[in-house]
């Protein structure tokens, strides 16, 4: 095979598999936003999503039950951005700052709480790891193995997507979750339970957020580590906003900051000298460029972020 053409084909693969925590993670934004609730806590539900799924993971020995794990580890998180923003009218901003400062802690106490005082958790069997699907299809090394042989959460988020999508704009769920974050007054003189859809978008944002931290530590890698989670919650964000707040383009968002992740395993893998600091900061760089230069005046839901309280 071309060696230009297995470059390409590498960058496509490594971009594929490192999107796809950001999108189940910006598929929470999504919702949550659509509601009218600021999430920038994923990071913290990302990171407790990604300890807990490592955990059940190394104890149980099946991938499919750690990751259910995982996303209702990131919504216990979830439920405490809830109660503080819905029910105590507290600055969204603060609330999910606070579970960013309680995540990276609280994932790090969990660990050494099962591993004997280990910052990290021990590696999980390459047998309980999520399965890959399409390996065998292609021919070993080919472009196809390369790009499509990943393993299943890979597939499963842009699924998600098609899901999002459908629910949010095609069923009557999803209208009473726009109108709840565009108008929450309004929609309660419909008699629709504000409170409730809310509840809905930020349990579910967790929920997501967590799968986004399992598809890391039970996918990419075999394990959890202090490390695992720096910064993806806040890309997968900024996706949200570069994406107008829609999933399909979101989607193209989480896309474009999954191929700077894989432009940078790619150029550290080559005979190309480049500082690994430098190679580090790149996909940071390119959020930061991207939102400048393109998102400009974003507006999300209207009364997103903004305290509801019911009027009967």
């Amino acid at each position: 095979m071309n060696s230009i053409l297995a470059n390409i084909a590498g960058v496509l693969g490594i971009t594929l598999l490192y999107a796809a925590p950001l999108i189940y993670t910006a598929m929470g934004g999504v919702v949550s936003e659509n509601t009218g609730v600021v999430n920038i806590g994923l990071e913290g539900m990302m990171t407790i999503g990604a300890v807990v799924g490592a955990i059940v993971g190394f104890y149980v020995g099946n991938p499919w039950i750690a990751f259910l794990s995982a996303g209702l580890g990131g919504m216990a998180v979830a439920l405490l951005h809830g109660i503080a923003t819905i029910h105590f009218g507290a600055d969204h901003v603060v609330s999910g700052t606070a579970l960013n400062l309680l995540g990276p802690g609280l994932s790090i106490f969990l660990a050494r709480l099962f591993f004997d005082g280990a910052a990290m958790t021990e590696p999980i069997p390459f047998k309980n790891k999520m399965p890959r699907v399409f390996t065998g299809v292609f021919p070993s090394g080919s472009v196809g193995d390369i790009v499509f042989s990943q393993y299943i959460t890979v597939y499963i988020a842009f699924i998600l997507v098609a899901v999002v999508y459908f629910v949010l704009y095609k069923t009557k769920l999803g209208l009473r979750m726009r109108s709840v974050g565009e108008h929450p007054h309004a929609a309660e003189t419909l008699g629709i339970d504000v409170y409730r859809l809310k509840y809905i978008g930020v349990l579910t944002s967790g929920f997501l957020a967590g799968l986004g931290g399992a598809s890391l530590s039970l996918a990419v890698v075999a394990n959890f580590r202090e490390t695992l989670i720096s910064g993806q919650g806040f890309i997968a964000l900024a996706a949200v906003i570069f994406g107008g707040w829609k999933p399909h383009t979101t989607l193209l968002a989480c896309l474009l900051f999954g191929a700077a992740e894989g432009l940078v395993i790619f150029m550290g893998s080559t005979s190309i000298k480049v500082a690994p600091d430098l190679l580090n900061m790149l996909p940071y760089v390119i959020t930061m460029i991207s939102m400048v230069l393109f998102v400009g005046e974003a507006r999300g839901p209207s009364a997103n972020g903004i305290p509801y309280k019911r009027t009967k």
